[in-house]
């Protein structure tokens, strides 16, 4: 049976750096669909201006992949819904969808996150962007994404080293490693969506 990856998280969390070895040394999965690597080669200077021109290609390049029945995977933030469909069609066609969620415990560390990469040489997110992807990620994940899935695992990425919060499948959990964590990520999930052009909501 051919494998999907969804790796998800909000800006910053760490998702494709971890991906690059999870994937190639941990999964075998040498398929990678980026849509920031896509929008890069697009438009190198203009990375904002390339993102929906960098989706279509993804899109495109996800189905070309599941109808070659190979391994795949691809990176999202989870906070838009249009992955679902998506998702769905290629369980349909005999796929495992795995989705690894990378966490961080407050959209303040995303944001700080991004900034040092912007630092570093990296692109930058707006602010209101990033929170925005934050709380609707998480919301998402569990109303959304998760149910759609044949396994799940919740990685808290905010410290070294990241620690597993739980695992399981569809709307079940099978193992909860940190009970604290993953009962913070339901109240999350079910909390009303902050206004994020005003002061961000604190995780407490």
């Amino acid at each position: 049976m051919p494998n999907l990856y969804v790796i998800s998280g909000c800006n910053g969390s760490g998702k494709t750096t971890a991906s690059y070895t999870i994937l190639s040394e941990m999964l075998q999965c040498r398929n990678f669909v980026n849509s920031d690597e896509i929008a890069r080669g697009l438009s190198p200077f203009n990375l904002p201006g390339a993102a929906i021109d960098a989706g279509r290609v993804m899109v495109k390049k996800i189905r070309e992949l599941t109808a070659a029945k190979g391994d795949f995977a691809f990176e999202t933030t989870l906070a838009v819904r249009s992955y679902a469909k998506l998702i769905e069609n290629t369980r349909k066609k005999g796929y495992d969808i795995t989705l690894i969620y990378f966490w961080l415990n407050h959209p303040d560390l995303a944001v700080e996150r991004v900034k040092n990469r912007v630092e570093a040489g990296g692109h930058n997110i707006p602010e209101n962007v990033i929170r925005r992807r934050y709380w609707s990620g998480i919301h998402n994940l569990f109303h959304l994404y998760m149910p759609l899935t044949d396994r799940w695992l919740l990685i808290n990425n905010s410290d070294t080293p990241a620690t597993l919060i739980a695992e399981g499948s569809g709307t079940k959990e099978t193992k909860v490693y940190h009970k604290e964590d993953y009962q913070l990520l339901q109240t999350l999930s079910q909390s009303p969506l902050p206004d994020v052009t005003k002061q961000s909501a604190p995780v407490q």
